[in-house]
C-alpha cells in the first residue's frame, strides 16, 4: 500500500481539496498534525486507526524521528495511510523529510498538495500576494528556523531589496527581530505590512500598519499564533479588497443542534455565511426494526421528514425493492421541500408539497380530494395531526413509525461551547427535548444566554414548553427559512 502526504490546507474545511477527502474516507491509518481543519476527519472510517502528532510551540510535542518512524512502521505493514498536515505538506511542512525517511526505508508515498496559508490567508483578509501594478513576485519564509543550524539560512539584506512581497511564516515571535532586519537591510520603514491571525478561520483578524509599526501593532491587539506577516505594497490592498469581514454572520458563533448525519449541510452554509459553526447533535437518528410496507394497498402515502424518506427506503431495499412498490395512482404528500428533494433521489417525485412546512399545512395542501387507505411514515414520537385529520375525512389510516430519535451526549467541551454561542438553533420539537435533556442546565443556567433560533411554530411551542422563548423564528419553516431569520436578526442587531 502506499503512504499519502497529504495537505489539509490552512483551516476552512472548503479548501480541503476533493482527493484529500476522498484519502481520509478510504485510510486505514490517519497520522494528523494540530492546524488541520475541524471537520477534517470527519469522513474517516469508523475503523480508522487516528494518530495524533500535533505540534505546539512551548507544549507537549511528538518528535519528528516518531513521527518518521510511525508513518514507516505503518506503511510497512500495507496499510493505506494518510498523513494529514495543515496547509501543504512541501511547504514549511517537513514533508520532505517524511518523503526521505519514507524513500530509505522503501515505502511507497504519493504527495498530495494543499492551499498554503501563505496565499490562502492574506486572500482571505483581502490581500493578493502579487498583483500587477504592485508585486509582480513573492517570497515565502519561514520565522521559526531550525533552532539546531549554526547560522540562519535566510539572507535577510537579500530580502530586504527583494522587489515583491514578503510573506513570513510562524514569525509572531521574531517579528520584532525580523522587520528591524529588513529595515537594516533597506526596505523602507513606511513600507505598508499586515498579520492576519488564524488565516481563513472564523476568528480570522488581521491588523494593518507598517514594517515600522506592525510589530508594536501586533503586541497591542494580542495577536498570537498562527500568523502570517505580509510585507509590501499589496498589504494596503486590504483596506479597498476586504470581503471576510462583509459576510452577514462573520464573527458570530452559532450551535447547530441537528443529528450529526444532517447537520453537514446547514452547518456548511452557516460558514459560508462567515459564522463559527459548534456542532451539538442533539439528537441521534435510530432507525426502528420492522418489515417493508405494502405501498400498493395505500392511495395517499404521507412522508413527514428526510430521515423518513431514507428509513422507509432502507425498508424496501432490504426486501429488495424500490420506488415501483408504490401503487400506479397513488399520490405522495410529504411535508417540505427538503423531503420532496430527498424523496426525488429515489426516483419518486412528491405530488403534495405545502406552502407551510407543517402537519398543518400539509393537511391543508391535501384539499379535499377523497382518500381511502393512507399511510403515514414518520418518527415515532410526532404529533398525530395528520393522521387524525385524514381519520376526520373518513380515511383509513396507518402510522408507521420508521424511526426514533434519541439523546445524543454532549461532550464538555460542546456544553462549554453553547454557553458561549451567540446563537443556537432548533430544526424540530425532537432537538428542544434532547438538548434541554443533555444540556438543560447550559442554556438555563448561563450569565449570558444565547439567542434561540427555531424552525417554526411547533418548534417554538417546544421551546415555551421548557420556559423558553424563542428570539428568532423563520418564517419559511425549512433550512434556508432558518437561516434567512438569523441573517436578518443578525442584521437588526448590529445596526442598534
Amino acid at each position: 500500500m502506499t503512504v499519502y502526504l497529504v495537505g489539509a490546507g490552512p483551516g476552512d474545511p472548503g479548501l480541503m481539496t476533493a482527493r484529500s477527502l476522498e484519502l481520509i474516507a478510504h485510510a486505514d491509518v490517519i497520522v494528523y498534525d494540530r492546524l488541520i481543519p475541524e471537520t477534517a476527519l470527519a469522513g474517516a472510517r469508523a475503523d480508522a486507526e487516528l494518530v495524533y502528532v500535533g505540534k505546539e510551540g512551548g507544549g507537549p510535542s511528538v518528535g519528528q524521528d516518531e513521527i518518521e518512524r510511525v508513518l514507516v512502521e505503518r506503511g510497512s505493514r500495507g496499510l493505506s495511510v494518510v498523513r494529514l498536515k495543515g496547509g501543504d505538506p512541501f511547504v514549511f511542512g517537513r514533508g520532505g523529510e517524511e518523503a526521505e525517511a519514507l524513500r530509505a526505508a522503501g515505502v511507497a508515498f504519493e504527495v498530495v498538495p494543499g492551499v498554503t496559508a501563505g496565499v490562502a490567508a492574506p486572500a482571505y483578509a483581502g490581500i493578493p500576494v502579487t498583483h500587477r501594478e504592485a508585486a509582480s513576485a513573492v517570497a515565502f519564509v519561514t520565522g521559526h528556523e531550525d533552532p539546531a543550524k549554526p547560522e540562519s539560512a535566510l539572507d535577510w539584506a537579500a530580502l530586504a531589496v527583494f522587489p515583491g512581497t514578503v510573506v513570513v511564516y510562524m514569525g509572531v515571535r521574531q517579528l520584532a527581530s525580523i522587520t528591524a532586519r529588513l529595515i537594516d537591510g533597506g526596505r523602507a520603514p513606511e513600507e505598508p505590512a499586515a498579520l492576519v491571525q488564524r488565516g481563513t478561520l472564523p476568528g480570522q483578524r488581521a491588523v494593518l500598519g507598517t514594517l515600522a509599526t506592525i510589530a508594536q501593532d501586533a503586541e497591542r491587539e494580542g495577536v498570537r499564533a498562527p500568523a502570517v506577516a505580509v510585507f509590501g505594497p499589496v498589504a494596503a490592498l486590504r483596506e479597498r479588497l476586504a470581503w471576510l469581514e462583509a459576510r452577514p454572520l462573520h464573527g458570530l458563533r452559532v450551535a447547530v443542534t441537528r443529528a450529526r448525519a444532517q447537520a453537514s449541510a446547514i452547518a456548511a452554509r452557516l460558514r459560508g455565511l462567515g459564522a463559527a459553526v459548534l456542532e451539538t447533535p442533539a439528537i441521534r437518528i435510530e432507525p426502528l426494526p420492522g418489515p417493508a410496507p405494502e405501498l400498493s394497498r395505500y392511495d395517499l402515502v404521507c412522508l413527514t421528514s428526510p430521515n423518513g424518506v431514507d428509513a422507509l427506503f432502507d425498508r424496501l431495499r432490504a426486501a429488495g425493492r424500490d420506488a415501483r412498490a408504490f401503487a400506479a395512482d397513488a399520490r405522495v404528500a410529504v411535508i417540505g421541500p427538503g423531503t420532496a428533494h430527498r424523496l426525488a433521489r429515489f426516483g419518486v417525485r412528491a405530488d403534495v408539497v405545502p406552502e407551510r412546512f407543517v402537519a398543518e399545512g400539509l393537511v391543508e395542501a391535501l384539499g379535499d380530494a377523497p382518500v381511502r387507505h393512507a399511510l403515514v411514515a414518520r418518527a415515532e414520537e410526532a404529533r398525530d395531526v395528520l393522521p387524525d385529520a385524514l381519520r376526520a375525512r373518513g380515511a383509513e389510516v396507518d402510522v408507521l413509525a420508521l424511526y426514533r430519535t434519541v439523546v445524543e451526549p454532549l461532550s464538555p467541551e460542546q456544553l462549554s461551547g453553547l454557553a458561549d454561542a451567540d446563537y443556537v438553533t432548533f430544526t424540530s420539537s425532537s432537538t428542544v427535548r434532547n438538548l434541554f435533556a443533555a444540556a438543560g442546565e447550559a442554556l438555563l443556567g448561563a450569565e449570558r444566554r444565547p439567542r434561540l433560533a427555531s424552525i417554526g411554530p411547533v418548534t417554538s411551542a417546544t421551546l415555551r414548553e421548557h420556559g423558553l422563548e424563542p428570539d428568532v423564528e423563520a418564517e419559511r419553516h425549512d433550512i434556508e427559512g432558518l437561516l434567512d431569520a438569523l441573517v436578518a436578526d443578525a442584521g437588526r442587531r448590529q445596526e442598534r
